[in-house]
């Protein structure tokens, strides 16, 4: 029996997503740079230029270029003046811990002088003399009554500010 050719159909659509044909690849242009290597550039405006046109050549825009280059600037800036800022508040903050170690040490030879010269306080008051104190003594003032003399002169001066005179001594002077 002879065999015969049998031919596969697929009933599926064919794919949508990609184009039957495909577009060829671009082959970037090429340009010619004068100068190369070899030739020693006049200055920043030689090389400026030679960043434009290499630039203006690419796929990429220029404009991408000068605002990646600037955004990489401003972030080397940004972390130059941080590191600085940092440095610089270290600086002071070692200065003020300085500052606070020197006075708790000042305060505690204070406080040590202090100290000894509260313990020297008994022997220099018996040194001038001083007797210590024996037991406790208190005023009671509940039962506190004025002496004749001290109401009589009391009065005297009350009646004497009730008539607008000022108070007189025993002399009789004002």
């Amino acid at each position: 029996m002879a065999a015969s050719a049998r031919s596969v159909r697929s009933k599926t659509a064919p794919d949508k997503r990609r184009p039957a044909t495909q577009a060829e690849p671009r082959r970037p242009q090429l340009s010619l740079i004068e100068g190369g290597r070899s030739a020693a550039p006049d200055g920043w405006g030689d090389r400026a230029r030679r960043v434009i046109t290499w630039a203006g050549t690419r796929s990429t825009p220029l404009i991408q270029f000068v605002l990646s280059a600037v955004f990489l600037m401003a972030c080397l800036l940004g972390s130059l003046l941080l590191r600085t800022q940092m440095v610089q508040n270290s600086f002071e903050a070692s200065a003020v811990q300085t500052s606070i170690s020197k006075l708790t040490q000042d305060v505690q030879d204070d406080q040590d002088k202090l100290d000894q010269l509260q313990a020297s306080l008994p022997d220099r008051a018996q040194q001038m003399g001083m007797v210590p104190q024996q037991g406790t003594n208190s005023i009671d003032l509940n039962g506190y009554q004025p002496s004749p003399q001290m109401q009589t002169k009391n009065s005297q001066q009350g009646q004497a500010q009730v008539q607008g005179k000022a108070p007189t001594d025993r002399a009789g002077q004002r």
